[in-house]
């Protein structure tokens, strides 16, 4: 039998100490927290049951970056005013290969006014279609100029009652991180995409419209939808800043349920695109499973 002394005894303590201290792993943390830790960078996360009002968090008040998630709020605005007769779907807005040049094309993203450059314009009903489902940027630029320019979203954003999200240039400018400029927060922008979406802003028709172009987005769709069930329907608006930042918000109908609100931000200089998606699609599948608890 091993005779305890004094000596034996501390140097056993430490063991002894660590013993009662329960191992952290991913599993001990909250999802959205271990994604972040996990992955690095920095993660905005906000969701929301619109049936009970509970919410998933994780910086949903800090600022991010719009990059091409504006273009929701944008086509909602020029929807507004074509219901309000300052605006007509038929009206043509003519641009030339030099607006194109001028946008970056062909490293900017343009696939749907470059296809068709040669007719020399198209009409704000196309360039909106356009700009939500194929997020075409030459797109978004002739509408934002229509609309007045960026002040003139901030200002339609704030009539939502939005007293975060800020539109303040132009494309490709805008998705350059520089301080608040062009920048929203999770809460923010889901909370206006459902004042949008499910509310009274827009007339139940033109909001079918715009939920149907957000449904038939091309862009992002490995992002957070690509983690849901195939039977629910979501009306997203992705965007990206190429070497730094992977967006996306949705208001999403799981079947037999009310929306659910949903916003994921992600900025990551350290991560490619392919990678950071990869991230909101493990986010996808956090607020899944949250959804369906």
């Amino acid at each position: 039998m091993t005779k305890l002394t004094r000596r034996s005894l501390l140097a056993a303590a430490p063991a002894v100490l660590l013993s009662t201290i329960p191992t952290l792993s991913m599993a001990d943390e909250p999802p959205l927290d271990a994604i972040e830790n996990r992955y690095g960078g920095r993660l905005g996360v906000f969701a929301q049951d619109t049936a009970s009002g509970r919410t998933l968090m994780h910086r949903p008040d800090e600022r991010f970056t719009m990059c091409s998630t504006f273009k929701g709020l944008l086509a909602a605005q020029v929807l507004w005013k074509i219901e309000r007769g300052q605006e007509q779907f038929s009206r043509l807005i003519h641009y030339t290969a030099r607006d194109l040049k001028d946008a970056g094309h062909p490293n900017f993203a343009c696939p749907v006014t470059a296809a068709n450059v040669q007719r020399g314009a198209l009409t704000v009903e196309a360039l909106c279609q356009a700009m939500v489902e194929m997020s075409d940027n030459l797109a978004a630029i002739l509408l934002m100029r229509s609309i007045g320019g960026p002040s003139s979203l901030t200002a339609f954003v704030r009539s939502l009652g939005d007293t975060v999200t800020r539109s303040d240039r132009y494309e490709p400018f805008s998705n350059t991180y520089d301080g608040l400029l062009d920048t929203t927060t999770p809460r923010a922008i889901a909370k206006t995409a459902g004042t949008i979406l499910l509310g009274s802003t827009l007339q139940q028709d033109t909001r079918d419209l715009l939920t149907r172009w957000m449904i038939n987005t091309k862009p992002g769709l490995q992002r957070l939808r690509a983690s849901f069930p195939g039977d629910w329907v979501s009306a997203d608006r992705p965007g990206t800043s190429g070497p730094d930042e992977t967006n996306d918000y949705a208001v999403v109908w799981p079947p037999g349920r009310k929306a659910i609100l949903m916003a994921a931000y992600y900025h990551a200089p350290h991560i490619s695109m392919d990678g950071r998606e990869a991230v909101l699609r493990h986010v996808g599948s956090v607020i899944r499973d949250w959804v369906e608890s």
